[in-house]
């Protein structure tokens, strides 16, 4: 069985060797101490949440201190290309179970996007909590898929705002790719960028309007199928971000 995984602070995991013994400490210690109940002798993992992981055997576990002696330290390249999956918001926790599943899947970032027909509105302070929302289910799927590497949650962006990241992405050498139900192109065949990023844009329940799409195209994004069948706002983008890590070579 896997080690679990658990959260520690990027300048600890920085001076982490094998040896040496790192501790974690405050609400990721106390969650595995009183959550997951681990104990002293049990193997664990600590990751910075940007590539680097400790492997050790837990000497000491009690209150808010973890304390593990390490005896190995591996560090993880970022991918020579970032994915990105621009959700939609959606009502009924649709959208957070998309965070969900993309991140077991590998996704390097989330962007949030409140599009025409969102019926689930992010406004003022709701997009604050909405945000930290989004960040907390990363990091829950984060250590449950056993990650090295913490996907940010971006800031909210609304309507026309996300036109001028799609220009930019496609004006640096990357891809832009739609997601709609009606597009013929499959998402197989599109094209992929060595480095950079690969925006992809799912839209809400109510899908996306033809003046989002026209939008989006005119800036150079593919608007691409992923097969025969319509699938749910919450299962499109980690699907794609599944098909799309296998093509870079993620998965072999």
């Amino acid at each position: 069985m896997s080690a679990p995984v658990f959260l520690g602070a990027p300048e600890d995991l920085a001076a982490a060797r094998a040896g040496a013994v790192l501790t974690v400490r405050g609400p990721e210690a106390r969650h595995a101490v009183s959550v997951r109940r681990v104990r002293a002798g049990e193997v664990v993992d600590v990751v910075d949440g940007e590539g680097t992981r400790a492997r050790g055997e837990v000497t000491t576990a009690a209150g808010e201190e973890l304390a593990v002696a390490v005896t190995e330290v591996t560090r993880e390249p970022a991918p020579a290309v970032r994915l990105v999956l621009v959700q939609a918001l959606a009502k009924g926790g649709r959208d957070e179970q998309a965070v969900e599943t993309a991140t077991e899947v590998g996704i390097d970032a989330v962007l949030p996007w409140q599009s025409e027909r969102c019926v689930s509105v992010w406004a003022g302070k709701k997009a604050v909590k909405g945000r930290e929302r989004w960040q907390a289910v990363a990091l829950a799927a984060t250590k449950q898929s056993r990650r090295a590497r913490l996907p940010e949650v971006e800031e909210l962006v609304v309507g026309t705002q996300l036109l001028a990241r799609v220009a930019s992405v496609v004006d640096g050498g990357g891809a832009v790719v739609v997601l709609h139900e009606e597009a013929t192109v499959p998402l197989s065949t599109v094209a992929l960028p060595e480095a950079g990023e690969v925006l992809l844009v799912v839209g809400p329940e109510g899908g996306l309007s033809q003046r989002e799409v026209s939008d989006l195209t005119e800036r150079g994004a593919v608007v691409v199928r992923l097969g025969p069948h319509v699938m749910r706002t919450s299962t499109a983008g980690p699907v794609a971000a599944a098909l799309l890590s296998d093509r870079l070579g993620r998965w072999s």
